[in-house]
């Protein structure tokens, strides 16, 4: 019997990003809204199109989104927070879009990380809500697929205890009354889908790798019963990825058709309990070999080895190969990437190339090995070049960074003592306010960017460009009355593409993009080679802006973290070893601004907690690493020079001690849709260096009123050391208006000294 082939999600952009551009065109009331949904319905389908000529035999359907899946489940389900006008009835794209971006009269709900990607999802809010089925997504989906294409699809629904383990606005109480009201409408959907003869549906509950409690496994149990009765001739398929399964034996029991499992990310735990405990004979095995999280060329002798294992553990008709997780994650194709290395270019393989991957494994396994044969030596060869190449093999790093990284980077004085000594240098005010780096990208910007990268203007006009953006905004951050001040960044396009195009070891695509939220895409650079610093990378721009304002300018860099967890990275060495490069290489950055005169440096570092593992036993070291290497950037620096950092949506409660060991002098939080459960880790736990949690959410299209960021500070005061606190957006500006950045910021300095009137007394 032939091995049958699979993938757990597509990515919605597209090649070319037509999805991205539908959707802001939408936005900007460029497009109406039957032409927009009749563009999304044909991208859509030419994604399908796509993997059915490919040749995968079982293809996902409802894997595309408007915007975010885990929103599409909610919005499903009715569960629409209370500030938005919804009537019920299928929900509408201006409250679907209103809940994910905000409105003018409502804020957006929280959005933080899938798991530990760089995928934002939108946290779906239960207070209040009262959930009934709206319309069944999945059915819709699977009909057009076969109606359009004659596709038997396999509908992809986020499981229930996923959707409730990730939702907020319950307490743990109610999770039991909660999935009572959920139940009935995963039944509905799955009786419809069983009566329109659909074969098979993936449930994803990447919860599951993590560890969960004897309620939740009771809970589990519970769920899948219930479908079991309701459905008893649909196929579920359990979906789980991006780590091995916690609670293997309990899962295994469970009366679904298949179990999904990542043998990739996952594949030590997944193994060893397969060879362990056995896996079921009444169930189908979907073995993630292919990484749907990376973009290296998989090893197709090894993962055939790998294949070749498992079906001595189960049979031919048991066995799906499938890729670890939704290709979401990766790019497109390499297909139009024309300017890279030929040995990196070999070694690729993005979504369509994993397709064919996925194709060729299903037919080797199934006794058709000579189909592979050629492909398989290509890889291999392929591989090999690049581990041999002279970027792979930089021993003057190597040694380098292997010093380092031995001794224990420290600055050279406590934090209670350069703090003194930084007020008596800077003198700044009580809640001094300050931005947290970049400033609008306008149109302007961007057509003098493409100019110079085509050749049309020379060094000399783009830097005069830059120093006149600069100017006006060093101009304005006087005006509106900030005390520190930032040079604006109107040189970068992303704040790690930029240090990689000027690093060794880096390399870029043209057209890699992959979503990081909504329309929001980003193109990973890929840390292919040793990383080496070259020369200086930002110095120029910041001691201009310095030499334009009496005010302090800060220095701006992106963290060694931040940049590997927001790269596609090298599989031949170890992530804390790519860490310790990257600290190594910005440490000299760092050192090459305060030679400059720059007293004030920030390192951001947003990613430092998606990449902490799934698994609570590996997490203290990630962190312990992930600290020791910001601090080797930042420990050689002088007391009075002040270190700050940055950090994007995520949870921090389990954190904080983490943050604090990193010992920057300022760290600035992005905490505006999250505000109430950050502040309530500070009652829990005492934070003792400066911080500034963000007063205002700058990725709404809306401007906050004084009132609202002035609670915002009262509350982050009844828990922090006014002494301490800055006041700040919680994200860089750089996609924002001109006229709603500095409506904004003004509020936001009315704000601050509504609230230094306030506390002069008491400080």
């Amino acid at each position: 019997m032939m091995v049958k082939s699979s993938v757990l999600g597509y990515p919605r952009i597209g090649a070319d990003r037509e999805w991205k551009k539908a959707l802001e065109a939408f936005w900007s009331g460029k497009l109406e809204e039957s032409e927009f949904h009749s563009q999304l319905q044909e991208i859509r389908l030419n994604h399908l199109r796509k993997q059915q000529e490919k040749g995968i035999d079982i293809i996902s359907v409802n894997d595309f989104s408007y915007y975010d899946h885990v929103l599409d489940t909610a919005t499903m389900f009715g569960i629409i927070p209370k500030r938005f006008s919804y009537e019920g009835g299928v929900v509408p794209l201006s409250v679907y879009y209103g809940i994910a971006r905000g409105t003018k009269d409502a804020t957006a709900s929280e959005m933080t990380k899938w798991f530990n990607t760089n995928y934002h999802y939108i946290v779906p809010e239960l207070d209040g809500a009262a959930p009934v089925l709206t319309e069944n997504r999945p059915l819709k989906a699977y009909r057009e697929a076969k109606e359009k294409l004659g596709i038997e699809g396999k509908p992809v629904i986020v499981g229930p205890l996923t959707f409730l383990k990730l939702s907020k606005g319950y307490r743990v109480s109610e999770t039991d009354a909660w999935l009572e009201r959920l139940l009935p409408l995963y039944v509905q959907i799955l009786q419809e889908l069983a009566s329109e003869g659909v074969q098979w549906v993936q449930i994803d509950e990447p919860i599951l790798v993590t560890k969960l409690s004897a309620a939740d496994l009771e809970r589990l149990k519970t769920i899948y019963d219930t479908f079991a009765a309701s459905a008893p001739n649909l196929n579920i398929m359990l979906q789980t990825y991006f780590e091995s399964v916690e609670n293997y034996s309990d899962i295994a029991q469970l009366p679904v058709r298949g179990i999904g499992l990542d043998f990739v990310h996952g594949f030590s735990g997944n193994m060893q309990s397969i060879k362990a405990l056995g896996f079921p004979a009444d169930k189908v095995l979907g073995a993630g070999v292919i990484d749907g999280r990376g973009i290296w060329k998989a090893s197709l002798r090894e993962k055939l080895v790998l294949l070749e294992e498992l079906s001595e553990l189960v049979t031919a008709d048991q066995l799906i190969v499938q890729s670890s997780c939704s290709l979401l994650h990766v790019p497109v194709t390499v297909k139009n990437e024309a300017r890279l290395l030929t040995e990196l270019n070999d070694a690729l393989a993005f979504a369509d190339e994993k397709l064919d991957e996925l194709v060729l494994l299903a037919k080797a396994i199934s006794s058709e090995e000579a189909v592979i044969i050629d492909e398989l030596e290509k890889c291999e060869s392929a591989l090999l070049a690049l581990k041999l190449s002279d970027e792979r093999n930089r021993t003057d790093i190597q040694h380098a960074v292997a010093a380092i990284s031995e001794q224990t980077p420290e600055r050279s004085l406590p934090f209670s003592e350069r703090h003194i000594a930084q007020q008596k240098k800077w003198q700044l005010p009580i809640f001094p306010t300050t931005t947290i780096g970049s400033f609008p990208q306008s149109a302007e910007v961007r057509r003098a960017r493409q100019l110079w990268r085509k050749g049309e203007w020379n060094n000399e006009q783009y830097a005069n460009f830059i120093r006149e953006q600069i100017d006006i905004w060093i101009k304005l951050q006087e005006e509106i009355g900030l005390d520190v001040l930032v040079h604006g960044e109107f040189e970068r396009t992303d704040m790690v593409e930029f240090f990689g195009e000027k690093l060794a070891g880096f390399a870029f695509t043209q057209n890699g993009w992959v979503q990081s939220y909504g329309s929001r895409c980003v193109k990973p650079p890929i840390i292919f080679g040793d990383v080496a610093f070259k020369e200086s990378m930002t110095v120029e721009e910041t001691k201009y802006a310095q030499s334009k304002t009496e005010r302090p300018v800060k220095g701006m860099l992106t963290g060694p973290i931040t940049i590997m967890n927001w790269s596609f990275v090298r599989e031949d060495i170890t992530r804390e070893q790519i860490a310790y490069q990257l600290a190594y290489a910005l440490r000299q950055e760092v050192e090459a601004l305060e030679h400059a005169g720059i007293g004030m440096i920030q390192v951001d570092e947003p990613a430092v907690r998606e990449g902490l593992p799934l698994k609570e036993e590996d997490q203290a070291k990630y962190l312990a690493w992930a600290v020791k290497a910001f601090r080797m950037s930042t420990c050689t620096v002088q007391n009075t020079t002040q270190i700050h950092t940055h950090m994007c949506y995520c949870e921090f409660h389990d954190m904080i001690d983490s943050i604090e060991a990193m010992d920057a002098d300022v760290i600035s939080i992005e905490t505006s849709r999250s505000h109430g459960e950050l502040i309530h880790s500070f009652e829990l736990n005492t934070y003792k260096l400066g911080i500034g949690l963000g007063v205002y959410d700058i990725h709404s299209p809306r401007i906050p009123r004084v009132e609202e960021m002035t609670s915002m500070i009262e509350r982050a005061l009844r828990v922090l050391d006014p002494k301490l606190f800055w006041i700040n957006p919680d994200c860089g500006l750089k996609t924002r208006g001109f006229e709603e950045t500095i409506d904004s910021l003004r509020n936001m300095v009315e704000a601050t000294e509504i609230a230094r009137t306030k506390h002069s007394l008491t400080v």
